[in-house]
């Protein structure tokens, strides 16, 4: 038994999986950085035994409160403008982090924040320009 997808309804899936995979992303980030010890992490991360342990656990929540943000919206009725600005704050998060490792010499490491932050200006742009019904999708 083969089931028909609604052609109409690809870019939406598209657009959710990438979402998904953003939140998803994010909250291991900030599982990492809340609940591990700093001497655990400062073994993975260098700069996270470099900088004051307050500052790891508030990145931390700052990543929580991106994956949160990009799906929250769900849930809320269709607020897809809340998750075009969460992706630009995905973005900004994306690029701060990068000056940051740039700054500390450790430029070769910023592939991730460079890859997440282009899938999320792409979230970002599309539920901005492109806001659909939800419940047409759910």
């Amino acid at each position: 038994m083969t089931t028909k997808i609604d052609k109409r309804r690809v870019p939406q899936i598209i657009l959710w999986s990438l979402q998904i995979v953003l939140a998803l992303l994010l909250l291991s980030g900030a599982a990492m950085k809340l609940l591990m010890p700093i001497e655990d992490l400062s073994k993975m991360w260098a700069w996270a035994g470099e900088v004051p342990p307050a500052f790891v656990r508030f990145i931390g929540g700052v990543d929580l409160l991106g994956a949160v943000g990009i799906v929250l919206p769900l849930q809320l009725a269709g607020r897809f403008n809340a998750m075009a600005i969460s992706g630009a704050g995905i973005v900004a998060l994306m690029i701060s982090a990068s000056i940051f490792h740039i700054q500390r010499g450790e430029g070769s490491e910023i592939g991730i924040n460079i890859v997440v932050g282009f899938i999320a200006a792409f979230v970002a742009w599309k539920r901005w320009n492109a806001p659909v019904d939800l419940l047409r999708f759910c």
